[in-house]
């Protein structure tokens, strides 16, 4: 068995071959429902057990998005569940936070232990503000036995409104708003924190979307990941230019465990987003909850061990 060890020589892992590309799988099945491609589960994975903590693995990490995401992203389109107003919204405000965040990790932050107990604290926050509204979810279906927290008939995103002020639209046989300059402020700030730490601006929207927009988790879903594709583009081309101009640290992401990662969450992605609708509001709101509790726990933790 032996034969299938090998050692990447960018980041000098050494791991089983299958490995990386089956953790990706499980954690982008479950993660893709939400709209979280699950980097920012892959990122302390690859830190903490494969021992790969130059600053290098963030743009291995978002190597991981641009192969792993448009697979989830097609689906979506194809379904018409794409909230394209919120999508763009994402894209052009996580942007900029983006290359801020890239040039701060490598700048100010090869060791972002104190900034990274402020992200957990906030993270802890909207945590506990997704299982409130859980918790609300689970007893108004318990409340109304007919519909059983089940995904809605209509399900397609119809009749969207766009302005500068506000975006309107209709899912579920409901109707939806939400103002655009607050999500631009938070997808900006979001971006730089994705840019510190590799893991997609869009990363962790979707959860912010869900908890203080109120949004349906079904509807925000596409647009999370289709911000985090484009951005973790910026991310990777940043991280590429950037390692000739910082030749005493690695990096340039390692492109063949970047790959190997985005294999596996390619085909997660897709049957994720394919399984979507048939699985409870406030299950996906639970596998959200899970991933923002876990990432706020694991940063607190690295901050006072």
């Amino acid at each position: 068995m032996d034969f299938l060890r090998v050692t990447f020589s960018v980041s000098g892992v050494e791991t089983w071959v299958f490995l990386p590309p089956l953790v990706a799988f499980v954690v982008s099945f479950f993660s893709s429902m939400g709209g979280v491609s699950g980097a920012f589960l892959l990122l302390p994975f690859q830190m903490s057990l494969l021992g790969y903590t130059a600053p290098s693995v963030s743009g291995t990490n978002q190597l991981f998005n641009i192969v792993a995401i448009p697979s989830g992203v097609w689906r979506y389109v194809k379904e018409k569940r794409m909230l394209w107003s919120l999508a763009w919204t994402v894209v052009i405000a996580t942007l900029p936070g983006v290359f801020i965040g890239v040039w701060l990790r490598l700048e100010y932050l090869p060791d972002p232990k104190n900034f990274k107990f402020f992200v957990g604290l906030i993270l802890l926050y909207v945590g506990f503000r997704l299982f409130t509204d859980i918790l609300k979810t689970v007893k108004q279906s318990i409340s109304n036995s007919s519909k059983q927290g089940s995904a809605p008939q209509n399900f397609i995103v119809t009749n969207t409104k766009f302005s500068l002020k506000k975006i309107e639209f209709s899912f579920g046989d409901e109707d939806f708003s939400f103002s655009v300059p607050g999500v631009f402020t938070l997808c900006f700030t979001v971006g730089i924190i994705g840019g510190v730490y590799g893991i997609g601006g869009g990363s962790i929207v979707a959860p912010f979307f869900v908890a203080f927009f109120h949004l349906p988790v079904y509807a925000v879903a596409g647009a999370a990941l289709m911000g985090t594709f484009i951005t973790s583009i910026a991310g990777v081309i940043t991280h590429q230019i950037l390692s000739h101009f910082y030749s005493s640290i690695s990096v340039a992401p390692d492109w063949y465990l970047g790959l190997l990662f985005g294999v596996g969450g390619f085909c997660g992605m897709y049957l994720g987003a394919r399984c979507q609708k048939y699985v409870p509001a406030h299950k996906i709101k639970f596998i959200l909850c899970f991933c923002v509790i876990f990432v706020a726990l694991k940063y607190i933790y690295d901050f006072i061990k």
